[in-house]
């Protein structure tokens, strides 16, 4: 049997300052009527996706595209045709949206959607709204653990809300302690804790997952098996990110960007080819390397979901 063609679609995350996007439900008539999605539609010939969301949002929402920045792009098979869904988060728009097709719309938050049903394609996609704009890398082996401590409390209090603890040259127990201090900070504000360690190390502490280095990433051939949590994963290269696609991981960070002292024996990838690498990638891709929270706009800019920084915790 022959494949069917795949049907390009434009698809926008509209987000507020608040938090909150806009779904629309499907109007009689389509398929999967009363289904609630995110706004959008086919992408006609030699019509770039942007241009076709801009034209679906004017014909769908009364609203024209003032800013709008790449963010993943996701591949589904319906019953009846399989999408291509390129999304973009559309941050700042001319105009206040309605329903231009009689169309009900809802603003909704990503941790409390109150509407139902969804359409199945988009089950990944909400996920991946629950993640921060920041993810924070600890350095407490080199910075002190009692000054990194008190730069995670300090952010944390800030609306820091996802952290990694990295902590290569430290020993176990001191591990398990500095882990268990940064779990205490996070627990009583919301902020979520991932190990960057072994799997077989996650039993002694309660992470809200795990984050994979580049070497374990490439020896797996399936995700961690994990009770609850996220699976994220670092990434230097196409074959990389690749495999954690593969894998079906939550997220990844890809880098280093800018120099870092942390990889100094890699080459620095530099805005264009980042962009390049995660045109068209599935998983939300945080910036690594240098960052500090003035590189966030443009690393947004280029598709990336948001930034990874470690020294840069301090702006916080």
């Amino acid at each position: 049997m022959k494949a069917s063609p795949v049907v390009e679609v434009a698809a926008a995350v509209i987000v507020k300052p608040d938090g909150n996007f806009l779904l629309t439900c499907r109007p009689e008539g389509k398929p999967y009527s009363g289904y609630w999605e995110f706004p959008g539609g086919k992408i006609e010939a030699e019509e770039s996706p942007l241009h076709a969301l801009d034209r679906e949002l004017q014909e769908e929402l009364g609203i024209q595209i003032i800013k709008a920045d790449p963010w993943i792009t996701r591949l589904f098979s319906y019953t009846h045709a399989t999408v291509k869904l390129h999304f973009y988060r559309v941050t700042e728009w001319y105009g206040d949206p309605y329903g231009r097709e009689n169309q009900l719309l809802s603003w909704q938050l990503p941790h409390n959607i109150s509407v139902t049903p969804m359409l199945p394609a988009n089950s990944p996609v909400l996920r991946a709204l629950m993640l921060p704009s920041i993810y924070a890398i600890t350095h407490a082996s080199e910075a002190g653990v009692e000054t990194s401590v008190q730069q995670i409390k300090q952010a944390v209090q800030n609306g820091l809300r996802l952290i990694q603890i990295r902590e290569k040259t430290m020993n176990a127990l001191s591990l398990k302690n500095f882990t268990e201090q940064v779990i205490s900070l996070a627990q009583s504000t919301g902020a979520q804790v991932l190990l960057n360690h072994d799997t077989a190390y996650l039993h002694k502490v309660r992470t809200d997952g795990i984050h994979l280095p580049s070497a374990q990433l490439m020896t797996l051939a399936a995700r961690p098996e994990l009770k609850h949590g996220w699976c994220s994963a670092s990434c230097h290269n196409a074959e990389e990110l690749y495999q954690a696609e593969a894998l079906e991981l939550d997220f990844v960070v890809l880098g280093p960007v800018y120099p870092t002292l942390s990889h100094t024996n890699i080459k620095p990838l530099g805005w264009q080819k980042f962009a390049a690498l995660i045109c068209n990638y599935p998983l939300p891709v945080y910036a690594l390397g240098g960052m500090t929270y003035k590189d966030l706009a443009i690393a947004q800019e280029m598709g990336a979901h948001g930034i990874a920084i470690m020294r840069g915790i301090t702006e916080l």
